[in-house]
């Protein structure tokens, strides 16, 4: 079947398309139907039926007679070890931890916070959580302990899973300090902490930690606990750092059913091939397809860490796909630009075989169509760009080269998935002619595996997403479809900027910047970045009778950021100046001065209170290196 004939059969008939799918998922009640839609705009899928998320992922594969098989392959070049752990070993160990887990008391519905690096015992602790019905909440390792600390207040989880360091390229980051930091500044009071000790850096325990393989000692394995359809296996917390969080729910059964779903359609892999997800198990992508999705469909994951560069070249991508003979590839495009850079012939890839890679996928930000040429000339397989979001929690738009391979168009993410009615909106919800910008949204309801609602917010969800264009869930992007009903995503709608692929609020930063004692105003705006994509770039307005050095205010808020935040953020870019470029109500222009800083044309609202302001902020940023002419 081609992708048209497949979409139109999702179109058709929603229902028996995901009942269909849902018949690759090994049930302990089936659902008796697809979708709930009695409490719209709030939909739920597979609502009904008895599932295990850990028994999909690892025991039924036992069970099939594939115990043997490779689940996860784990290289870590900054720590020169590397590891196979088979599906029955993997069975062993997470059964051994959630019944460590269960003996302290951890029940269904509990939460448990997961901050780890990337370790085998990662994934193991998440499949331990989901094994007995307990919410994992997984926190990136990077994160400072403020930002742990609000996570750990908004899940207000019973135990917490902890490894004792991170390996950075030149630097051990001690996890320890900024958990027990994060418990201080919490005022929810985890009962215990499970600590996986490193041997790069060992952490002192306190009388609530408990090492990991102490927890596990003289306890019986814990079976898979039934849970039903609608039962969160996770929460993630998308960007934003001010106010409370926003936490992504994610529904078992429909998790289940949707990545199942991907593994062969989009990512084009056969069970016992090994598919490698080059992110950490902090971001999304960690968690449907390092964890979830390869394992669920019987793949080989591969657990991966390092960096594509420094650890301890721009050849290390080249060496983990040869090696460990990976069939599909799946990264951010800064990545690539971080290789290229150092390797811009790409030479060095002669010197591995790549033959068994099939296609290499990019998603988390927008993909360059420099970075995707050279892709593709270096490699010699095809590049897929694909979009989708924490929300969504698998692609919205993609190329589905299970299906059908359809031509790349540089610059778009191909086609959307069945499940996704992508439209094109104005201001109003009409629907925009084809080629012409707007905002993107998708008709509800959403798919299974997508958000039903954030957590203890549900008012919260539907303001954020469900309000602006009611019967759509608003993306927050805009962009456009041509005449091929191929989608472009353009810019985001809001002030997140995207990292090297991590999403970040400039909202949250201003927070931190304004708390200098020394600021009076601040705005920070996304400049571009060949490297990360974009990076934030911060505006100070001092308090009049400063005495203080420029310099001075730039390094402390910048360490601030550092602190607050965390080295996530990469803020390193500030400058002082007089006043800010305002409407005439005070709003800050953000996207004006965005554009003067990347030198794009730009056309002064008509609001500005005082034009003049853009050539002080324009001789701000050409110091910096910026708003060259």
């Amino acid at each position: 079947m081609s992708y048209k004939e497949v979409y139109a059969g999702w179109q058709a008939d929603p229902e028996a398309f995901w009942m269909k799918a849902a018949e690759a998922i090994d049930w302990i009640k089936a659902p008796s139907k697809a979708l709930w839609d009695d409490d719209a705009p709030l939909y739920e899928w597979f609502k009904d039926a008895q599932v295990n998320t850990c028994y999909n992922a690892v025991d039924r594969h036992v069970e099939a007679g594939n115990g043997d098989r490779v689940a996860i392959i784990y290289d870590s070049p900054v720590t020169g070890q590397k590891s196979k752990t088979t599906y029955a070993e993997l069975q062993e160990q997470v059964a051994a931890l959630a019944g460590g887990l269960a003996a302290k008391g951890v029940v269904a519905g509990d939460r448990v916070v997961i901050y780890m690096p990337m370790v085998p015992e990662a994934l193991v602790a998440m499949l331990a959580c989901v094994r007995i019905g307990a919410i994992h909440s997984v926190v990136f390792g990077g994160f400072a302990a403020n930002e742990l600390a609000v996570r750990i207040d908004d899940a207000t989880p019973k135990a917490i899973i902890a490894g004792s360091c991170g390996i950075e390229p030149g630097r051990i980051v001690e996890y320890k300090p900024l958990l027990d930091g994060a418990i201080d500044l919490a005022t929810h009071k985890p009962e215990f902490s499970v600590i996986f000790q490193r041997p790069q850096c060992e952490a002192e325990l306190g009388p609530q930690d408990i090492e990991w393989h102490e927890l596990q000692e003289g306890v019986p394995p814990a079976p898979c606990v039934a849970v039903s359809g609608d039962h969160p296996a996770y929460i993630l917390y998308t960007s934003g750092t001010t106010g409370a969080p926003k936490g992504v729910v994610r529904p078992t059964a429909g998790h289940l059913v949707a990545l199942n779903w991907t593994m062969k359609n989009i990512y084009n892999v056969d069970p016992g091939d090994v598919f490698w997800a080059a992110s950490d198990v902090g971001w999304v992508v960690g968690h449907s397809y390092i964890c979830y999705a390869p394992l669920i469909h019987g793949n080989t994951t591969v657990v991966f860490e390092g960096k594509p560069v420094g650890t301890p070249d721009a050849t290390t991508f080249w060496r983990v796909i040869a090696e460990h003979d990976v069939r599909s590839f799946f990264t951010a495009p800064t990545a690539f630009r971080a290789i290229k850079r150092q390797d811009s012939k790409g030479e060095s890839i002669k010197n591995f075989d790549m033959s068994r890679l099939r296609a290499l996928y990019l998603a988390g930000e927008r993909a360059d169509p420099d970075t995707i040429e050279w892709a593709q000339e270096v490699m010699g397989v095809p590049v897929y760009d694909h979009w989708w979001q924490t929300e969504t929690g698998f692609t919205i738009a993609g190329n589905p080269a299970g299906i059908e391979a359809m031509p790349v168009k540089i610059g778009s993410p191909t086609v959307a998935m069945p499940g996704y009615d992508v439209q094109i909106l104005d201001e109003g919800g009409h629907q925009m002619p084809v080629g012409e910008l707007g905002a993107i949204a998708v008709k509800l309801p959403l798919p299974p595996g997508t958000l039903p609602t954030l957590w203890n917010a549900s008012d919260r969800f539907i303001k954020s997403y469900l309000t602006t264009f009611p019967g759509y869930y608003e993306t927050g992007d805009a962009g456009m479809i041509d005449e091929d009903g191929y989608l472009y995503i353009m810019a985001r709608t809001d002030d997140v900027i995207n990292v090297a692929g991590h999403r970040l609020s400039t909202g949250g930063m201003e927070e931190v910047l304004a708390s200098h004692p020394d600021v009076a105003e601040c705005a920070v705006i996304g400049v571009s970045d060949e490297l990360k994509g974009q990076l934030p770039l911060g505006f100070l307005c001092l308090n009049d009778g400063c005495t203080r050095k420029a310099e001075q205010v730039v390094a402390e808020v910048i360490t601030l950021v550092r602190e607050k935040i965390g080295p996530v953020a990469a803020f390193k870019l500030a400058c002082v100046v007089d006043r800010l470029p305002k409407t005439r109500s005070g709003k800050i222009l953000r996207a004006t001065m965005a554009s003067i800083a990347d030198g794009k044309a730009y056309k002064a609202p008509a609001t500005i209170d005082d034009p003049a302001v853009l050539d002080e902020v324009r001789l701000a940023l050409q110091k910096l290196g910026y708003a060259q002419p």
